[in-house]
């Protein structure tokens, strides 16, 4: 995947609690096992109307935000039902992080293991970026794994925490198959042991 070190782009803001996967992607785009072309759908009952329609006064349909690539989200983002096609969707659309106070376990991990950043924040600093958010295309926010930190439109600085490990994994680009190839040597080592020990396998 990835790699994802310093991201500087626009943040949408989308202050709504409780926003749960199928509210990100809808459950009849997920026969796919594909990753890409989901962007189009995601939050696709909040972004379009039942003709298929864009509905204007929703964040991702303004032309300030049709190229975010960070969303300042409310509580418990990413809820409901366990399914990457949530993170896929986020970012096939280009969302590379997701700012909240709180995500639900199984898109927090699925978020990792897809190359997007989703950092925890108390409510005072979510609401900081909120506002920051608000500005339109000049919301522009810079997230710097490296020193966790972000950095507001007007150079106000927040720190945020993330596991050593997941950091690594990011800033790396390595995901559970990538992990699995640092170890190739080892496995070859392994295989051609066996294979000489034990032919007939």
């Amino acid at each position: 995947m990835e790699n994802f070190d310093k991201l500087t782009g626009i943040a949408a803001p989308l202050p709504l609690v409780n926003i749960d996967t199928d509210m990100i992607i809808p459950k009849q785009f997920l026969k796919t096992i594909k990753r890409s072309g989901l962007g189009v759908n995601l939050f696709d009952e909040m972004r379009y109307d039942r003709q298929g329609g864009e509905i204007a006064d929703f964040v991702l349909n303004k032309p300030a935000y049709r190229d975010a690539q960070i969303l300042i989200a409310g509580d418990n983002f990413g809820c409901g039902s366990s399914r990457e096609h949530a993170p896929w969707a986020l970012l096939d659309f280009g969302i590379r992080c997701v700012i909240s106070t709180s995500f639900a376990d199984i898109f927090y991990n699925n978020c990792f293991k897809n190359g997007i950043l989703p950092i925890v924040l108390p409510q005072e600093d979510v609401d900081k970026l909120m506002d920051d958010a608000e500005r339109g295309s000049n919301a522009t926010v810079t997230v710097d794994l490296e020193s966790q930190t972000i950095s507001g439109p007007d150079g106000g600085k927040i720190t945020f925490e993330v596991d050593p490990w997941r950091k690594h994994c990011l800033l790396n680009g390595l995901d559970d198959i990538g992990l699995t190839l640092e170890k190739a040597p080892a496995i070859d080592a392994f295989e051609a042991k066996m294979s000489a020990e034990r032919p007939w396998v």
